[in-house]
């Protein structure tokens, strides 16, 4: 897949550069995550982006050829795209995406394909015409949720299954319940802990952490609090950033 081609021509849904950068460290999670293991990896990304999704398996291909896989500790943060979206399951995204940017409905069509095309390269689906045009605000709630329950990582799989292949609704309580009870955590347990509002405050500090960090483009791989990948790069790009981060060069 030509990813110089993805970054041009979708440049509206994530950024796609080729960066490796020195960063400066994150918040007490972190800090709390790196004396457990040697490497820690951050990630914000946001559950309506599509690279996102293909950032995360490109990452997991390297994972899998890292010789110090084990000691790989993954931290998921939240991010949003479009804060202020309201959700509106009827909009097609391609309606969606074309209205949002100005386009024409064929051109973001044709991004949207090119995209799904990079997807089904690295082995996933992009179901286009069931995604549900939804604010992603409670979806990071839950992930919040499943990782007090430690079942974080499971989760953002999941999720972003959800919604991509599935075609479901994110901003939906008993949705994203269903994937908790697919989890094997409590459904009546997940209602309430989502409608209790508690982990909102979770995703707001991720966010506020990303400003502070000035991400403006998601997904965003922050590795031991100081080397930096942007974007759905390939998996030789992941890999190398692990190295690198093994060997503090």
């Amino acid at each position: 897949m030509n990813f110089r081609i993805l970054r041009n021509g979708f440049i509206a849904w994530a950024m796609i550069i080729s960066t490796v950068s020195c960063a400066q460290p994150g918040g007490n999670q972190t800090e709390k995550a790196m004396s457990n293991s040697k490497i820690t990896v951050e990630v914000w990304s946001d559950f309506m982006c599509p690279f996102c999704y293909l950032g995360k398996r490109n990452f997991e291909k390297a994972l899998e050829r890292f010789p110090e896989q084990s000691a790989v500790n993954i931290v998921w943060k939240s991010f949003q795209l479009m804060p202020g979206l309201k959700t509106d399951t009827s909009v097609n995204i391609h309606r969606f995406l074309a209205d949002a940017k100005g386009w024409s409905l064929e051109t973001a069509t044709q991004m949207n394909e090119r995209v799904g095309a990079a997807a089904k390269e690295a082995g996933l689906s992009y179901n286009f015409s069931s995604m549900k045009v939804a604010n992603t605000f409670l979806a990071h709630c839950f992930s919040q949720y499943s990782l007090e329950k430690g079942k974080q990582s499971a989760a953002e799989e999941k999720l972003f299954h959800a919604y991509f292949t599935e075609g479901k609704n994110l901003d939906d309580t008993a949705t994203l319940a269903e994937i908790g009870v697919e989890l094997g955590i409590d459904k009546e347990e997940t209602v309430l802990a989502l409608r209790s509002g508690k982990y909102s405050a979770g995703v707001v500090r991720d966010m506020q952490q990303a400003e502070q960090l000035g991400i403006n483009g998601v997904p965003y791989f922050l590795i031991n609090g100081k080397y930096v990948v942007n974007g759905a790069q390939p998996p030789e790009v992941f890999l190398q950033t692990l190295q690198r981060a093994a060997t503090g060069k």
